[in-house]
Order: structure tokens, then sequence, then C-alpha cells
């Protein structure tokens, strides 16, 4: 059936089976299979193919339509239908759509196609469209000959880790739907409206509008072409647009916003006078600042203002955020008589969270930001919006004075080449050295109360990162400075 599909649909030239060859891998072994979510971790018996974010892999490569029919099919017998199927910006969005539509199919499982949306619109249609679950097709950031599937639950948020294991449990035992009849597609067109209604449903959307202020929105070639320009038309903004064209090979600045890559950003923002400009990923779920004299925000700082400003008007709540975001939050929490709970890192492990614990808010250090009350996930244009409505509620303060008021606080992050099977000894050798350490996570290092480090493996390539917070700039840099050279230290000693 499924080679049918394939010479059906032309695509028989990526029926290359899944380069997963995990013959004789005993507990205490490390498998790379060909890319850098598909791995054993030291310690496991069998292969995850989840990672940080849902599955991901280069298409043709790891990210075969065979492996993506049977992976389908788990996923779909888990959720149960109908379900939500929505793609990013990427070339090989639309075949993989239908490759997934056709495995629904065949598990007799009924789906609706939203189309090109950002990740959490579909994750919020899910929610308040009424579907047993979603499948969004996309790769984030990564690079453009990637891309993957991050399955939704009913409740619009991506699903567990211990629903991963089922789903994966799913896929290797083949037990999915056996159907009596064959599944259908149709088509799903209210999910933009939706998502965009949710989001201007929870701000003063008449205060921002007589507000009329200047936004740049650099779209980097990505799927939040699809609703941010309409939220900011919405609300009343003069908007300037970048890399406003929706491309999949990202030709403007790559798929991820960093500091680096955001001078036309900033240039436009300063040329054009606004009060604002934001960046968003190839998703649309992260997203990251730039105040009216063009400086970068990093992620930490903007999540600091909108959380005081949430927080301030929404006193003893809970804000949740990972182990590796700065200690700002902490102090601004306790001014509202909130507080804050830290988790692994990962959105997954933030996002449930939030729901386990009804939380208002949630963060992560790489621009990701969650407001309960409309979706626990990651949204840049809610982000947005939330930005919009913490400005338009201040008299005459820019966005650089709200960050003025925050605590003086200095992160940064850094990397370092890892192979899988190393990282436990070397977390083993720093907990030696750092008895009092959390491990939760990596291991996180604490300096004194207001200056830490961390180092975690990457969930998608064979790296560590280096996470820390310092009191100064050259002080921060002194932090990485040692530490790298001790991870290095360590490295070596396990490799001579």
């Amino acid at each position: 059936m499924l080679l049918l599909l394939l010479i059906v649909f032309g695509y028989k030239e990526l029926l290359e089976p899944l380069s997963l060859v995990l013959i004789g891998v005993t507990s205490g072994e490390t498998a790379h299979i060909n890319t850098h979510k598909f791995i054993l971790h030291a310690g496991d018996t069998m292969a995850r193919f989840f990672g940080t974010n849902g599955i991901r892999g280069v298409v043709g490569k790891e990210l075969t339509l065979a492996f993506l029919h049977d992976m389908t099919l788990a996923i779909g017998t888990f959720l149960g239908g109908p379900i939500l199927v929505g793609y990013d910006g990427r070339k090989s969005g639309p075949m993989l759509c239908n490759m997934v539509c056709a495995a629904l199919h065949y598990g007799g499982i009924n789906c609706n196609v939203a189309g090109m949306v950002p990740t959490p619109c579909l994750e919020y249609a899910v929610k308040s469209l009424g579907y047993s679950g979603g499948i969004m097709i996309t790769a984030s950031h990564n690079p453009p000959e990637y891309n993957g599937i991050k399955p939704v639950a009913s409740d619009g948020v991506e699903i567990s880790r211990s629903d991963e294991l089922a789903v994966e449990e799913i896929y290797r035992t083949e037990k999915w739907t056996r159907p009596v009849e064959w599944g259908r597609t149709g088509t799903e067109v209210r999910a933009v409206t939706a998502y965009l209604d949710g989001i201007v449903s929870q701000i003063d959307s008449d205060r921002i509008r007589s507000k009329g202020f200047g936004v740049v929105l650099d779209l980097g070639n990505g799927a939040q072409v699809a609703s941010a320009p309409e939220l900011c038309n919405i609300l009343g903004c003069k908007t300037h647009l970048v890399n406003e064209k929706l491309d999949g090979d990202f030709p403007g600045r790559g798929s991820e916003p960093t500091p680096q890559n955001l001078s036309a950003l900033s240039e436009a923002v300063v040329k054009n006078h606004a009060d604002l400009g934001i960046a968003f990923d190839g998703d649309g779920d992260r997203s990251i600042f730039c105040d009216e004299r063009g400086n970068v925000l990093t992620g930490d700082s903007s999540a600091l203002v909108l959380a005081r400003h949430i927080l301030g008007n929404r006193p003893k709540s809970i804000a949740v955020t990972c182990l590796n975001s700065g200690s700002g939050v902490e102090s601004l929490a306790a001014q509202s008589g909130s507080r804050v709970i830290r988790t692994k890192v990962g959105s997954v492990e933030v996002s449930r969270m939030m729901v386990q614990t009804g939380a208002l808010i949630g963060f992560e250090e790489n621009g990701g930001f969650m407001y309960g009350p409309h979706n626990q996930v990651r949204d840049g244009c809610m982000a947005l919006a939330l930005m919009l409505d913490a400005l338009a509620a201040a008299s005459d303060m820019s966005l650089s004075g709200k960050v003025s008021e925050l605590p003086p606080s200095f992160t940064t992050k850094d990397k370092i080449p890892c192979p899988a099977q190393s990282v436990p000894g070397l977390v083993s050798a720093l907990k030696d050295e750092f008895p009092d350490s959390d491990t939760t996570d990596g291991i996180r290092i604490s300096l004194d109360s207001k200056e830490w480090v961390m180092i975690r493996p990457s969930g998608t390539e064979p790296i560590v990162r280096i996470y820390a917070e310092a009191k100064s700039k050259d002080r921060l840099d002194g932090i990485i400075s040692e530490y790298s050279k001790k991870i290095r230290s360590i490295l070596d000693s396990h490799t001579g």
C-alpha cells in the first residue's frame, strides 16, 4: 500500500529506507545514526526519534517518506481523529503534507489541512476548533534541507515526553489503527482567523490602536507571513516589513533570528522611527525584539519586560521557565507575590508544566514566550501583541526605557563539540568537582546567588552548550572562558 501511495505521488526517489541500524546495541552504548536526532543516548537501549521539539531530519535521508508514513500512523493511532495538519514555508512542506494525509487515510483517520500556517496558529486551531490532535510539519529554525513533524494534543499543546514514548512504542511494534474504511481529507479555512481573534481577545486592542505604533516585522521568509502583518493591521500599527517574501530557502537571514543576523531589522527600526521591531523564526513560534534605538534584546530581557507587565496585573501567579534562563525572573516575580517554577530545557517541558500548574506565563531564553490564557505554547504573534499591550499601558515609556528598569544581568551561551557518549563522563567529572550542583538537565553550577554556569548536551547536534549568567560583562566572559577550558580538558582526558 505504501509503495502504491509513493508511486502515485511521484516520490519514488525518497523510498530509501530510514537509515536506522541498531542491531547489537546494548545498554550503555551510543549509536550515531546518520542524523543528530535519531540517536541512542548513553544508557538508553532503544533509539529515540523525538528530539527537543518533535522529530526532524534531512528530507530524503533521515526523513524518508517510508519513515514518515509509519510514524504518522503511530501518531494518528495515539491521537485519534479528526486531525488538523499544517506546514511551514519549507519547500518540502506540501509534499510531506500529502504523505501525512495519505498515511492517516490508510489508518482510517479523517484529517483537515490548514495549509501554510505558523506552528502556534495550528496549535491554537486544534484547541479552539475541536480537533482530536494536530500534526505540524516543520523543522523550526533548522536549515532548509530539514523538515519534521510535531504532534499536538487536543488541548493545543505539544504532546508530553511520556506521550512521545507511547508514540515511539506504537511505531516500533506497528500496533497502529486497522481501519474499517479509509479516512478522508478536507480543508480547514478558519485556522488563521481563529488564531488572530484569540490573540486580540487577550489584549486591550482599543488602547493599542489609539497609540498608532510603528512596528518593523522581520518575517524571516517564514510562516508568520501568514498572520503577523494582519495582526498589526488589526491593531492599527504602521508596519514596515523585512524579509517578507515566503521562501523555504530562507535567503534573507536564515531561519533562526540571532543578534548577529538582525542588522536589517535594527536599521529599519531606526530609519523608520519605529517603536519596536520583531524577528520571527522559520515556523513563527519564537521572536526576538529590537527596541526603538535599534538594540536587539536577548530572549531573557524581552521575557522579563513582558513578565513584569503581566504579573503586575495578575499578582500571585505562576511563571515557568527553564534552568538555563537568567535569575532575574525570581526577583521580578517576588514583587507581585508570584512564584517561579524551573524545568528542564525545552518548550515541551515548559508548556506541559504550565498545563499542570495553571501557570500564567512561561518562557525560554531563546525567545520563546508562552501566555497561558491564550495557549501554553511558544507564540511569536502573541508575544508581539503582549509587548504592544505593555507599551500602550505605559505613559510615553519606550521599550528601551522598560528594559532599563529591569534588574541588571548579563547572560550568554556557547557550544563545544562533544559526542553523545562523552556526555555522562563530562557531567560526572563536573559533579565530582562541584557536588552541590543541580544535575536535573546536564549540570547547573551555582557560583553565587546571581552567578551560575550550566552545561548540557544539545538535543539537535553532537555538542554541549554552555550557558552562564554574571554580574558584569567582564565577569561573564571570564566564566565562559574558564569553563570552556575545563570542559575541553575533561573531554581530552577521557579520549586520551
